[in-house]
C-alpha cells in the first residue's frame, strides 16, 4: 500500500491490546497440499491499487474484466480481477463480519465474483494481517476464520494480505493463522503474502501461501523499478511452481517511458514473477496493452519448468540474466541501467547452453530470427532490455546471421563537430558480405565520411568501423534539443539480405550565462535561450527528509520587498506531484541544511502549491493546501508570482498573465536580509527527469 515507510512501520507496530494469534504447527494446508495445482506458474492478472488506491468500486472492477476479455489479456493468460483496500465499510456488522461498502458495492462482493466469474475470470480480494487495513479500514487479525470463510463464501480465489497495524506479532505467526484459515474455508483460494519482504518471507513464505512479495511498495519510477529489480533477483532459489518471489504488481502504463515499461516487464518475466497490471486498462494506450500482451515474453514468465531467471552478470549498470526453459532453450535478458545505449554481451555458455554448432535467437520483442556462433549479444537503449530465447541447433544457417552495430558518439555541442563511430559486429556462424554502413543525422546536421563505408566480407565473429565528422548547427531548435544519430548497416549473408540500425539520442543545451548559476543535487540539464530556461531535471521530491531539485538561480537577488515573476510554459508529468516554479532560500546549493526556504509551485496532478520550512531546520513541512492537495488545476501555460514583505511571503498564480488568485501566504523563519532565488524542477520520481520550460523570469 501507498504509504511512507515510516507510517507503514509505525502503524504496524501500533499498540492496541489484543488476545495473541495462536502460532500454528503446521503449513497452511492449501500451501503443502494445492500449492502446485493452484499456482503451477506465476499468478497472472489486475489490481486496482496502483491506479485507483481508494477510488474502486464495482463499476470499475467490472468494467476491467470485460477490458481483459475484449483486449485479449484474458486469452494471452491474465485470470485474476484483485480488489484492493477500500472495498469494504469501516467497521464489522453484529455477528463479526466485515461489510462490503453498499455505494461502492451495491450487489456486494458476490455480486461482483458472479459477473468476473462469468467472464471466465476469476475474483481476488485484499485484508491485512493488522487491526486495521493501510487505509484503515477493519484488518483481519483475530478474525482470521471468520473472514476467510466470509472470502469464501462470496466466491473469491485469490488473497492478498498485507501487514499494516501488525500489533509487532511476528509475522509467521499472523501469516500462518490467515492461510490454515484459508485452508479450512472450503474453496481454493491463492494466498498472497504482503509482508512487505520482512522477516526473509522468502524463506518460509512456500510453508504458509503461494506467493510472498519480496521488498516494499513499488512505484511508477525507474529508479524504485530498479531497486527492487536488484533485491528480488538474489531470491532465485526460493521461488518455483507452487510458490513465487513477488517483487510487486506492475507500472507498466503508469508513466514511466516506453522503453523503461518494456525493461520492466521483460524483468518480471525473466524472473518468474506474478504479472499483476496496476494501470487502468480501460484507458490503456496501443502500446501499453502490446507490452501487457506479449504473448512470447509471457511464455517465458509461464514457463512450466518454473525456473526464477538468475543473474550470469552485472557489473557496471549492465546486466544479463538467464532463465532455463522447459524445452532446453534459455531465455536471456540483457539490461541496460544506465542511461546512453550500450552493447551488453554474454554467451550460451555463460547462461547454461550446451556446446553446438550453432544458437538460434529468437528476439521476444522485435519478433525476429537469427543465429549465433555463441556469442549472445546486442546494444540495449539505455534503460532498456532486449530479451531473447536461446536455442542450441547442430543445424546453423538458415536464419540471417546475428549481427550487431554499435553508434559511438562522445560529446557534442551548438555548432561543434565531433568523430562518430559506427562498429559492426558479425556473432552468426556464417559470413556477411557486401557489408555498407552508413550515419542517418538530423536535418540541418552535417554528416561525411572519414573512412570507408563498404567492407566485401566480414568472417563469422569479424568486426568492421566506419567513422564520420558530424558537426552540430550553432543555434539550437530549443534551450534543451533531443535528437537522434543512428548508425546503419546493410549485408547480404544466408537468409538474404539484411539491415540493422543503432539509434543514439543525444542532448544538447544553449549555456545558461551570468547573471544565472545552476545547481542540482541529482541529474539535470539546463539550457537558457531566446528568453527561454530549461531545466530538465530528476529528483525524488522536496517535503521533509526529501530535498532533491535542480534550479537555475540569481544568488543573493531576494530582498524584502522584491516580487519575482515567471511564465511556466511546459511541465513534464512524471508524477502528479513533480513540481516546477519558483525557489527561494538562503542558500541554494545548500539542499536539506539552508534555512529560509520556500516555493512556489505547479503540479501536473495537484494544481498550484506554496510550501515552506516553518520550523527553521532546513526542510520543507508545511503546505497551503490541505495533506496532498493544492489549489486550483494546473494548466499551461501558467503564471507564478512570489511577493516578500520582510519575512513573510505570498504567492499567486494566473493562467492569463493578468488575473491574479492567490495560493497562500507564509512567515518563514530564519530568512536572510538577501537570499538566493531561482526557478527549480524536481520529477518526483526518482531515477526519472521530466523537463519543465520557463520564460519571462522577472526579480524586482
Amino acid at each position: 500500500m501507498r504509504k511512507t515507510w515510516a507510517a507503514l512501520l509505525a502503524a504496524s507496530l501500533a499498540a492496541v491490546p489484543l488476545a495473541a494469534v495462536p502460532l500454528a504447527g503446521t503449513p497452511a494446508a492449501a500451501a503443502d497440499s494445492s500449492g502446485a495445482v493452484l499456482v503451477p506458474t506465476p499468478p497472472m492478472g489486475w489490481n486496482d491499487w496502483n491506479a485507483f488506491g481508494c477510488d474502486v468500486d464495482e463499476q470499475l472492477v467490472e468494467q476491467t474484466a470485460d477490458k481483459l476479455v475484449s483486449s485479449g489479456l484474458r486469452a494471452a493468460g491474465y485470470q485474476y480481477v484483485n480488489i484492493d483496500d477500500c472495498w469494504m465499510g469501516k467497521a464489522r456488522d453484529a455477528e463479526g463480519r466485515l461489510v462490503p461498502d453498499p455505494v461502492k458495492f451495491p450487489h456486494g462482493i458476490t455480486g461482483v465474483a458472479a459477473y468476473v466469474h462469468a467472464k471466465g475470470l476469476k475474483l481476488g480480494i485484499y485484508e491485512s494481517a493488522g487491526t486495521l487495513t493501510c487505509a484503515g479500514f477493519p484488518g483481519s487479525l483475530g478474525h482470521e476464520q471468520q473472514d476467510a470463510s466470509s472470502f469464501a463464501s462470496w466466491g473469491v480465489d485469490y488473497l492478498k494480505y498485507d501487514n499494516c497495524y501488525n500489533q509487532g506479532i511476528p509475522s509467521q505467526q499472523r501469516y500462518r493463522a490467515m492461510g490454515d484459515a484459508l485452508a479450512k474455508a472450503g474453496r481454493p483460494i491463492v494466498y498472497s503474502l504482503c509482508n512487505w519482504g520482512l522477516d526473509s518471507v522468502w524463506t518460509w513464505g512456500g510453508t504458509v501461501g503461494q506467493l510472498w512479495r519480496t521488498t516494499g511498495d513499488i512505484d511508477a519510477s525507474f529508479g524504485r523499478m530498479l531497486d527492487i529489480f536488484h533485491a528480488n533477483a538474489k531470491l532465485a532459489d526460493a521461488a518455483g511452481p507452487g510458490g513465487w518471489n513477488d517483487p510487486d504488481m506492475l507500472e507498466v502504463g503508469n508513466g514511466m517511458t516506453a522503453t523503461e515499461d518494456r525493461a520492466h516487464f521483460s524483468l518480471w518475466s525473466e524472473m518468474a514473477a506474478p504479472l499483476i497490471a496496476g494501470t487502468d486498462l480501460r484507458k490503456a494506450s496501443a502500446d501499453t496493452l502490446a507490452i501487457y500482451g506479449n504473448t512470447e515474453v509471457i511464455a517465458v514468465d509461464q514457463d512450466r519448468l518454473g525456473k526464477q531467471g538468475r543473474p550470469v552478470s552485472m557489473a557496471a549498470g549492465l546486466d544479463v540474466l538467464a532463465k532455463p526453459l522447459a524445452d532446453g532453450s534459455v531465455a536471456v535478458t540483457l539490461f541496460n541501467e544506465n542511461t546512453q545505449p550500450t552493447v551488453i554481451s554474454t554467451t550460451a555458455a555463460a547462461v547454461g547452453l550446451p556446446q553446438a554448432k550453432g544458437y538460434l535467437l529468437r528476439d521476444l520483442w522485435e519478433h525476429t530470427d537469427g543465429e549465433t556462433s555463441g556469442t549472445i549479444s546486442s546494444t540495449v537503449p539505455g534503460h532498456g532490455a532486449v530479451m531473447y530465447r536461446v536455442t542450441p541447433t547442430d543445424h546453423p544457417g538458415g536464419h540471417h546471421p546475428d549481427l550487431v552495430l554499435d553508434t559511438k558518439v562522445p560529446d557534442l555541442t551548438p555548432g561543434g563537430s565531433a568523430t562518430v563511430t559506427t562498429a559492426f559486429t558479425n556473432n552468426g556462424a556464417q559470413s556477411a558480405n557486401d557489408v555498407v554502413l552508413g550515419l542517418d543525422v538530423p536535418a540541418g546536421w552535417t554528416v561525411a565520411p572519414l573512412s570507408g563505408t563498404r567492407v566485401g566480407h566480414v568472417p563469422a565473429g569479424g568486426h568492421a568501423e566506419a567513422t564520420f565528422r558530424v558537426t552540430v548547427p550553432a543555434k539550437l531548435p530549443t534551450p534543451i534539443t533531443r535528437a537522434t544519430l543512428t548508425g546503419t548497416a546493410t549485408a547480404h549473408g544466408p537468409g538474404g539480405p539484411q539491415s540493422v540500425a543503432a539509434p543514439t539520442p543525444v542532448v544538447l543545451a544553449a549555456p545558461v550565462q551570468a547573471p544565472y548559476r545552476t545547481f542540482t543535487d541529482t541529474t539535470a540539464v539546463f539550457g537558457a535561450q531566446d528568453g527561454t530556461l530549461a531545466i530538465d531535471g530528476a529528483g525524488a521530491d522536496l517535503y521533509y527528509d526529501v530535498d532533491e531539485y535542480s534550479a537555475v538561480y540569481r544568488p543573493g537577488a531576494e530582498h524584502d520587498g522584491s516580487t519575482t515573476v515567471v511564465k511556466l510554459t511546459a511541465q513534464a508529468p512524471t508524477s502528479d506531484w513533480a513540481k516546477a516554479g519558483i525557489m527561494v532560500r538562503n542558500d541554494i546549493t545548500e539542499p536539506g541544511r539552508s534555512t529560509g526556504y520556500l516555493i512556489l509551485a505547479e503540479a501536473p496532478g495537484k494544481g498550484y502549491v506554496l510550501q515552506w520550512d516553518s520550523d527553521g531546520d532546513g526542510k520543507l513541512d508545511s503546505n497551503s493546501a490541505p495533506a496532498n492537495q493544492g489549489s486550483g488545476s494546473a494548466s499551461y501555460p501558467s503564471w507564478l508570482k512570489l511577493v516578500r514583505d520582510g519575512s513573510t511571503y505570498t504567492g499567486y498564480y494566473s493562467t492569463d498573465g493578468s488575473t491574479w488568485t492567490k495560493v497562500g501566504q507564509a512567515t518563514v523563519p530564519g530568512a536572510a536580509a538577501l537570499q538566493d532565488v531561482g526557478l527549480f524542477t524536481t520529477s518526483h520520481s526518482t531515477g526519472t527527469s521530466g523537463e519543465a520550460d520557463f520564460t519571462g523570469f522577472t526579480q524586482s
